[in-house]
């Protein structure tokens, strides 16, 4: 088991063999409200999979990116953090909600888009979202003002009238987007949300994500470095299930002797050996 000790003079990371990891980025929140996300020694095992281990993370308002190859454990730490999977060990805390203790209260204050993102293809957009609205107890003339304004905020209008079914994968996208945000959470979790967009929706989406990022907490995954450089204050890299890099954008983007987000990437996950 690798034991990581967090110096506050240099803030580096060591290894329990005494082998320096990287400069580690430890926010500064004395100030501050109790983190949005709290997340303290989480591991998820699968039978014999270790898919986590021993994660800890704080996470603030603000858009945070959440990257690592397939497989890393993004999707693992995402489901934990909205109370679809249990930890095997660890807790974490949304607002100062438990996740165990208090999955409802978590739930009414988090919106979640899954990688796989689940939909009813045979209803209507407009009526999928009332359907959401409901789980919400949200009804009446507030429903529908809610329903269009999310219409509109993830540009889904022109297609507003079609069974989800018929939709392409970039505007089902946008209804799972549009349902996540349905309830005005305080937190929003999401799992590849441009994935199968255009280029002129990716640009639309992510506008509208840095405007949530301004008021919400955000954790974004994705593969796209591209993304994470643009609308990204933070990035964290997971691999193999262990957080290796957590830092601000323009730190990471000269780590080591890369030259960008991407080769910092490469180096912080391509070959390393489990440890």
């Amino acid at each position: 088991m690798v034991v990581r000790l967090i110096t506050k003079i240099d803030r580096t990371v060591f290894t329990n063999e005494g082998a320096k990891v990287r400069n580690f980025f430890i926010p500064l929140h004395s100030n501050r409200k109790k983190m949005s996300i709290k997340i303290q020694n989480i591991t998820k095992q699968y039978g014999e999979q270790l898919a986590l281990n021993n994660v800890n993370l704080s996470i603030d308002k603000g858009i945070v990116g959440l990257l690592g190859p397939n497989g890393a454990g993004k999707s693992t730490l995402m489901k934990i953090i909205t109370c679809f999977i249990t930890p095997t060990s660890g807790n974490v805390s949304v607002n100062g909600f438990d996740i165990i203790e208090q999955p409802m209260e978590v739930k009414r204050i988090v919106g979640y888009l899954p990688e796989h993102n689940p939909l009813y293809l045979d209803m209507y957009v407009r009526e999928f979202l009332g359907f959401v609205a409901g789980i919400h107890h949200i009804r009446g003339k507030k429903a529908k003002k809610r329903i269009e304004q999310m219409i509109e905020e993830t540009g889904l209008g022109p297609e507003a009238h079609k069974k989800i079914g018929a939709l392409s994968k970039g505007y089902r996208q946008r209804v799972g987007l549009a349902q996540a945000m349905m309830h005005d959470p305080q937190v929003l979790i999401l799992d590849e949300p441009t994935s199968g967009l255009d280029p002129n929706q990716l640009i639309e989406i992510r506008s509208l994500i840095s405007r949530l990022g301004k008021e919400k907490t955000v954790l974004l995954s994705t593969h796209i470095m591209q993304e994470v450089e643009a609308i990204c204050e933070r990035a964290i890299i997971i691999n193999k299930g262990v957080v290796v890099a957590d830092d601000r954008i323009e730190n990471l983007e000269h780590f080591g002797d890369a030259a960008s987000l991407e080769q910092a990437f490469q180096n912080l996950t391509k070959g390393r050996r489990e440890s």
